[in-house]
């Protein structure tokens, strides 16, 4: 017969099966555990690709837009430049900008409904027409470089989001 008993035996062969399953686990676990590391290096590498790629976008597209509104400043300046040109000392004299017109200039400005209009409108607001016309240049240029910061701000945005133009 055998030196070893049955029950001894058993016990041996249960111990031996426990061992190799916990090996299997164990060996199991690092390799799952590897595979997820991996996983978390390619996503940080793809992380930092997407933020440097932002960065080089934001940093075109904020070039672009302060070179643009550059140029919108300088036209606009010019314009206000050449008010006297176009609007000379006798058309200020020879027109008169009443009370009515300026209340209605600054409340479409302000983006409000005027108050109605009263008896007072018609009088003169002492204002010369040269005065208006650089007023009005001057809204334009800033309308504008509102346009140029629209622009930029949807352009960003489809850098952003992965678009194009």
């Amino acid at each position: 017969m055998s030196v070893i008993p049955w029950p001894y035996r058993l016990l041996a062969l249960t111990a031996l099966g426990i061992a190799l399953v916990g090996f299997g686990w164990i060996k199991g676990a690092n390799h799952v555990q590897a595979r997820w590391d991996a996983a978390i290096q390619q996503q940080a590498l793809q992380t930092a690709a997407i933020r440097e790629r932002q960065a080089q976008a934001t940093v075109k597209v904020v070039t672009q837009y302060v070179d643009r509104v550059r140029v919108v400043r300088e036209k606009g300046e010019t314009i206000i430049k050449e008010v006297p040109v176009y609007v000379p000392v006798q058309a200020d004299a020879a027109c008169t900008i009443n009370r009515g017109f300026v209340r209605l200039h600054d409340a479409a400005a302000a983006g409000e409904l005027p108050d109605p209009a009263r008896d007072a409108d018609a009088a003169s607001a002492g204002i010369a027409l040269s005065v208006v016309a650089g007023t009005v240049a001057a809204n334009y240029q800033t309308c504008h470089e509102n346009a140029e910061q629209l622009r930029a701000l949807q352009e960003w945005v489809g850098e952003m989001t992965g678009g194009t133009k």
